[in-house]
Formats: structure tokens, sequence, C-alpha cells
């Protein structure tokens, strides 16, 4: 049985889980909820979410399910402090727990890459200005962002209550020709369910917050695997085993 542990602010998605245990074979997904005072998209609130202090007690809180790797599952919580402090991020958490550990924002970049894809589009359920730091913090992983467009959906509960046409929608709207994938980051949105529709609907690798959240826990234990449902992204073992180390 392999474990990864995730730190997961607020409540709005984390039973999206569920979907990938069921996928892949021995794999618990442990979620502790971490510290916040405001389920608001605004980069102050979100600089708050991402703070040593918030993870460190959500490491803690983990300690317990003996997890072989830790993953902060929020996007906006680690690129709101760019590429270089969404690393130290994830390093001073490993750091902090002993263990390997890294975010959702790296993960993004590293899944693009284990894809072939330096080109995207983004499909973001945040306001614009948010949405636009997660566009600088792809630049910094020398990602070019093709497509782009944002909800302006202030509320991580509300994201939450999206449904599958919904989120059809958007990815739809933000997608062009250019882009080789279209990235989806909120791990408040339900996407692990409905990845085969997403992927479908537009003809090309859809990377989401909670899909790439789960993958990199994988990833960093040294356990990775194929499994049917879970996007591009898992869909080849050999594919999955190509990308070996943090960008």
């Amino acid at each position: 049985m392999t474990t990864i542990g995730l730190l997961y602010p607020g409540h709005s998605a984390e039973d999206d889980f569920a979907h990938a245990e069921e996928r892949l074979d021995g794999v618990r997904l442990p979620l502790v909820h971490t510290a916040m005072a405001s389920d608001a998209h605004r980069p102050d609130e979100l600089r708050a979410w991402g703070s040593a202090q918030a993870l460190a007690d959500g490491a803690t809180e983990l300690k317990g399910e003996q997890p072989e790797a830790i993953i902060w599952a929020c996007t906006s919580g680690s690129f709101v402090f760019g590429w270089e402090g969404a690393q130290a991020q994830a390093d001073e958490l490993s750091a902090v727990c002993g263990l390997p550990a890294s975010s959702t924002s790296l993960a993004f970049a590293g899944a693009a890459r284990q894809l072939g894809v330096d080109s995207v589009a983004v499909a973001a359920s945040y306001p614009d200005d948010v949405a636009r730091l997660f566009v600088d913090f792809l630049s910094g992983a020398g990602i070019t962002v093709a497509g782009f467009g944002a909800s302006d959906i202030l509320y991580a509960s509300d994201v939450g209550k999206l449904g599958r046409d919904e989120v059809i929608t958007m990815i739809k709207a933000a997608d062009t020709p250019q882009a080789g994938a279209i990235l989806v980051p909120d791990t408040a949105m339900h996407t692990l369910g409905i990845l085969d529709d997403l992927e479908a609907a537009v003809g090309k690798p859809v990377l989401t917050a909670n899909q790439v959240s789960v993958w990199e826990g994988l990833r960093v234990s040294g356990q990775q695997q194929a499994a049917l449902s879970l996007g591009a992204l898992f869909a080849d073992r050999a594919a999955v085993s190509r990308y070996a180390e943090r960008p």
C-alpha cells in the first residue's frame, strides 16, 4: 500500500480524491484540511494558506497516516509565491516533515513536461489577477500559455459547486489550436470523475489540479502507475515513468 498525504485548504472538492483511490492499485490518499481564514482567491489570502506554519501544522497532523510523500494540494497557494518561491515552499515542507514533498503548481509544470507539452491553454476558475499569476508561474517553468480564460469565481466553495457541463464550457472557451494541453488549476473543482469527458470534449490532454496532485505524489514517492479514466497523464505506464526529476 502506497500512502500519499494531501494537505488541502478548506472544504470544496476533497471528496474528488476518492475517484483516484478507486482507480489506482494499492494507493491511499489521506487528507488533512489546512488552516484558512477565508476561502477567497485573493493574493494575500493565498499567501496565508501557503504559509510555512500552516503547512507544517498540516504535516504534523498527517504523521499518524505514515505517508511516503506529502503534497500541498493547492495550486493558488503555491503559484502565488512564483516559480522559485513555490520550489522553496516545497523544499521547506520536505525539510519539516522529513519526506519527499511537492505542490500542485509544481505538479502542473512536471505533468506538462511529462506529456512533452510546452504550449498550453489555461482554463482558470479564479479572478483574472490571480489566474495571471499562474500564467507567470508557468512562464518561469518555460511553458508558454497560448490560450487563457478566467471565470472570475472568487470563493473556492463556489468553484466546488461547478458541474460537468460548466467545466467543459470553461475548457472549451480557453482552448486554442496552439495548445498541446489544457490546464485547469484549482483543487476546489471536481474533475477526477469526469476526466474522460473533459478530454473527449477538446480532443487533447486535460490536466486538472486534483489529477496532477495525485500524479505528483506518486512520482515523488517513486510509485508511479498507469490508471484508467484518469486522463492521458495516467494512460501509459511507460510515459508516466519518463519524467524522473522535478523541473
